[in-house]
């Protein structure tokens, strides 16, 4: 077992995400200040919200998303949209190799490969590996 899953092997974390607009957001709570807080995901800029209560985090999240794309739209900057459907991912070479060698086999691409791989993941439930 590696050092970083024995560690994290006692903690159970949970994180909530917001959604407004195609974006998603943080929930988390600031114990040392007494509030909850988040960031907007997956973009460059970094824009944070906060609020006294989990009641309003949704209410500040959805302001922060709209300031965000007034903000763009004032300076004239494009806003960043999360994903576009494309992103570069890094294996092994010898994973990189039988995954092409078996889309071949099945008569697909590697991007359905992928693809499939993805789904079968996201429905097992995100659950932790194994140890």
């Amino acid at each position: 077992m590696s050092r970083r899953r024995k560690a994290l092997e006692h903690l159970e974390i949970t994180m909530d995400i917001l959604k407004y607009k195609d974006y998603e957001g943080t929930a988390e709570l600031d114990m040392s200040r007494g509030v909850c807080r988040g960031k907007i995901l997956f973009i460059n800029d970094l824009v944070t919200y906060e609020a006294a209560s989990p009641a309003d985090l949704q209410k500040e999240f959805e302001a922060a998303v709209d300031d965000y794309l007034d903000t763009c739209r004032a300076v004239g900057k494009e806003p960043q949209r999360p994903f576009r459907g494309a992103f570069n991912v890094r294996v092994p070479k010898v994973l990189h190799r039988s995954a092409a060698v078996r889309a071949v086999v099945d008569q697909t691409s590697l991007n359905e490969v992928v693809v499939r791989a993805l789904e079968a993941y996201l429905a097992d439930g995100l659950r932790p590996p194994e140890p």
